[in-house]
Order: C-alpha cells, then sequence, then structure tokens
C-alpha cells in the first residue's frame, strides 16, 4: 500500500502496487471495491468531497473515478506528464494540482 486517503465520510482509499486503488469501509474494514485501469502500480491519492477518487500512477497518468448508481467508474484519463504522478492534491474542489518525476507540477479542473 502506497498510500491512504479517508474521504469526508469515513470511507479508506488504497493506492498499491497492483496497480489497483481499493475502496474500504471506514467503520469495520471491510473490501467495498477494486478500481482497476492503471497499467503500472498506484502511488497517489485524493478524493474529492463528493467522493469523486483521482489515482496518480507510475503509468504516467491520473484517472478520475467516480461514484454512480452500480458503483464507482473510470469517467477520466488525464494525460500530459511523462514520468510517474507521485504527488495530487485538491483547492475547494475547483482545481486539482499533480506533481511528477518530470519535474512539473500540473493544474488540473477537478470538475
Amino acid at each position: 500500500v502506497n498510500q491512504l486517503v479517508v474521504g469526508s465520510d469515513g470511507t479508506v482509499y488504497s493506492a498499491s502496487d497492483d496497480e489497483t486503488v481499493r475502496i474500504w469501509s471506514g467503520e469495520d474494514g471491510t473490501h467495498l471495491h477494486t478500481l482497476e485501469g492503471h497499467t503500472d502500480l498506484v502511488v497517489c491519492l485524493a478524493v474529492g468531497l463528493d467522493g469523486t477518487v483521482y489515482s496518480g500512477s507510475d503509468d504516467n497518468t491520473i484517472r478520475v473515478w467516480t461514484h454512480g448508481g452500480d458503483g464507482p467508474r473510470l469517467m477520466r484519463i488525464l494525460e500530459g506528464h511523462t514520468d510517474t504522478v507521485w504527488s495530487l492534491a485538491l483547492s475547494n474542489d475547483v482545481k486539482m494540482y499533480s506533481g511528477s518525476s518530470d519535474s512539473t507540477i500540473r493544474v488540473w479542473s477537478a470538475v
């Protein structure tokens, strides 16, 4: 597990070397969902107030996951970095910032 983030509702999110993001119950630790799509290890996470999940990876992408009626699903893939995305930060759920081994910080719309 590379990073843990707790959502505003107490749900726990984990980023892992197995290329997944896993969602866990914050109350009893029960595994709820697995988000698959990255092609390399997932190293960082951010979670918006609305439950939108942002995952950064060694595959140089950020994936944006939203909760639907049937559970979480991939909404967007953000490309632009040329090396590992190591850090993500949200600003009032309007902007998302990403930091990468390519020596850049990028600003993205979080909506």
